[in-house]
């Protein structure tokens, strides 16, 4: 940022993870801008978003499809109320494989992306070797999914689970004022 405008060099870059490569992409101003108008709200038109950077609307369809082409824009979604859908039960599921070997990891790799339920999955240090993210209906789901999927698979040693009481805070916006520092 040059400290006499205030203003974010075009030089200015971040990471993309893409193809298992980081690489730089190059972010400005106004592509911040946009990247936080379409992180509230991915419907907008190129002409609502040249109203709220203050670019033209084709400047804004072109640095859109730039921003989508370069995988910064990974995609568009709505956004579901679980609870409406009768998916009142998040669970946090802490799993220690059986054997530390590339083929374990790869069947249980292969086991988490069968099962919808879980919507997260990640890799960890400390005492368990990964962390789902499951939404399910109710306990017997959360039973089913534990006692049915997870315990007989053969990569599975060890299988701890936490429930949800209250949702403090939900968010999939990345922190772009941070970007900008």
């Amino acid at each position: 940022m040059h400290a006499n405008t205030g203003r974010i060099d075009y030089n200015y870059a971040h990471f993309v993870h893409h193809m298992g490569i980081s690489r730089m992409i190059p972010v400005d101003a106004f592509d911040l801008k946009m990247l936080a108008a379409l992180q509230d709200d991915g419907r907008l038109t190129n002409q609502q978003l040249a109203d709220l950077v203050g670019l033209s609307a084709s400047q804004c369809s072109r640095r859109r499809m730039r921003l989508e082409e370069e995988k910064v824009i990974a995609g568009y979604h709505a956004d579901l109320a679980s609870e409406a859908l009768g998916f009142n039960l998040i669970a946090f599921i802490h799993i220690t494989l059986a054997t530390h070997s590339p083929d374990n990891a790869k069947k249980f790799r292969a086991l988490v992306n069968r099962v919808d339920a879980i919507q997260e999955a990640y890799s960890l240090t400390g005492d368990a070797d990964y962390l789902l993210k499951a939404v399910l209906r109710d306990l017997k789901s959360l039973s089913d999914i534990v006692n049915n999927v997870l315990m007989p698979h053969q990569s599975v040693a060890h299988v701890r689970s936490s429930i949800v009481l209250d949702r403090l805070k939900e968010s999939a916006k990345l922190p772009l004022k941070e970007l900008a520092r």
